[in-house]
């Protein structure tokens, strides 16, 4: 089973949202991982300062397998972007979870409330299948 924690919130396109001091961390989940396969470049298309729509695109990944567009989860201003991936995207293979967030949104607790919590988020992945 695709590993999901408990300490963030999913959607359904397969990114997580954390809330983290006064920031929304936002990544891909190991679902995303397993279905991509091995990761080989990040391209995020904002900067910090720039006001993201939640729902639309803020970047891509690209695996061996394929293209895939990264969404906004929620709205509102980018904080800082993990430029580590530009070098290192096979971070986000390793630690997706972790050092592979991908870019931090200013924000607290109540601006992901309405996504996915993690026994959502496993039962949508159970209906994928």
């Amino acid at each position: 089973m695709t590993d999901i924690k408990d300490d963030r919130r999913y959607t359904k396109d397969h990114e997580w949202a954390q809330a983290k001091d006064g920031e929304i961390l936002i990544g891909i989940t190991a679902y995303a991982v397993e279905q991509l396969g091995d990761i080989t470049l990040v391209n995020i298309d904002v900067s910090a300062g720039d006001t993201v729509e939640a729902g639309k695109g803020f970047g891509t990944v690209e695996s061996v397998k394929t293209l895939a567009d990264l969404f906004a989860p929620i709205g509102g201003k980018i904080t800082r972007i993990n430029d580590k991936l530009e070098d290192e995207p096979e971070l986000v293979n390793d630690d997706c979870y972790g050092d592979a967030w991908m870019v931090a949104i200013e924000g607290d607790e109540a601006a992901i409330a309405d996504l996915l919590d993690p026994s959502d988020y496993e039962k949508f992945l159970s209906e994928q299948d």
